[in-house]
């Protein structure tokens, strides 16, 4: 596990735009290395659908409470990897089906049945597919309704944009079955001020959806009628910008967080070189001279 996160590391914030995209099999062989039972393929976990540069992921295991199996996790982490180079792709809404969210990884495969090699797959999996969230070339939007616990509150955390209705709720409760969220903590401890963090995975206790917005969870709140609405109005109007300034601009934003003030001024001014210089850059710049609406290459 180790291994294979400081190689997904080393490639630092650029490593997903670099080589083509293989398609990720959703399902396994029946036993791990170990000789561990694997979960049988079944249905697809995920649906996707894509229309007007707006690609939707769906969590579609509602009575399983979304639970982020093995097997939802490599076929999330599918639907987010394909075609992610397509001009057409210009930003990704991940929701789920029923009043669950993501109950957060499936404790079935966390017992002493699987094994240590099958549990290491399953946070390293997890942990490519957050990190993939945020190295992805367009925005990711989390469109939450309902409760999002462990590593769903996790999934929520890593998103670019969060939006939720106010039925919502989120907690870390992995310290109340003697499994603490460690894994959660790193995208929640980097969306919420610590203290906020701390007080959630020291309890597992609930926040609500209001509390989650007031810490910096979620982007907003809206009720639950509304939720659909507002996350494709928001959706819709990144789809109309231009992808190569809209990716720039995200992969810098991500990567200058990291840097003292000085490096990140330094990082970001370049930036602003290599914007202007874009071909949707002038083209944006004398649109707004001329008064008239740009017109985007992609």
């Amino acid at each position: 596990m180790v291994v294979g996160l400081r190689a997904i590391g080393a490639k630092g914030p650029g490593w997903l735009w670099r080589g083509p995209w293989a398609p990720l099999a959703a399902s396994f062989c029946s036993q791990g290395p170990d000789g561990a039972r694997r979960p049988e393929p079944g249905p697809r976990p995920t649906s996707v659908r894509q229309r007007d540069g707006i690609r939707s992921i769906v969590l579609s295991n509602p009575k399983k409470r979304n639970a982020l199996s093995l097997a939802m996790l490599k076929s999330l982490q599918s639907d987010i990897l394909h075609e992610a180079e397509s001009q057409d792709l210009k930003v990704i809404i991940i929701s789920a089906e029923g009043p669950v969210f993501s109950s957060g990884h499936d404790l079935k495969e966390l017992t002493d049945e699987q094994g240590p090699q099958y549990h290491a797959e399953v946070f390293q999996i997890c942990s490519e597919v957050m990190m993939l969230i945020q190295n992805h070339p367009v925005p990711v939007i989390a469109m939450v309704n309902g409760l999002a616990t462990a590593a769903g509150c996790q999934l929520v955390a890593s998103c670019d944009i969060a939006v939720a209705s106010d039925k919502s709720s989120f907690a870390t409760p992995g310290v109340n079955i003697g499994l603490f969220c460690s894994t959660p903590g790193v995208a929640l401890g980097r969306a919420v001020p610590r203290k906020v963090a701390l007080e959630m995975l020291f309890t597992g206790e609930p926040i609500s959806a209001q509390e989650a917005l007031l810490h910096g969870l979620l982007s907003r709140v809206v009720p639950e009628e509304q939720l659909e609405e507002e996350t494709m109005r928001i959706a819709r109007k990144i789809a109309s910008l231009s992808r190569p300034v809209v990716s720039l601009g995200k992969a810098t934003f991500y990567k200058q967080l990291h840097q003292d003030l000085r490096k990140a001024y330094h990082l970001a001014s370049q930036t602003m070189v290599d914007n202007v210089a874009l071909r949707d850059g002038q083209e944006g710049i004398k649109a707004f001279i001329q008064k008239r609406k740009p017109v985007w290459s992609h």
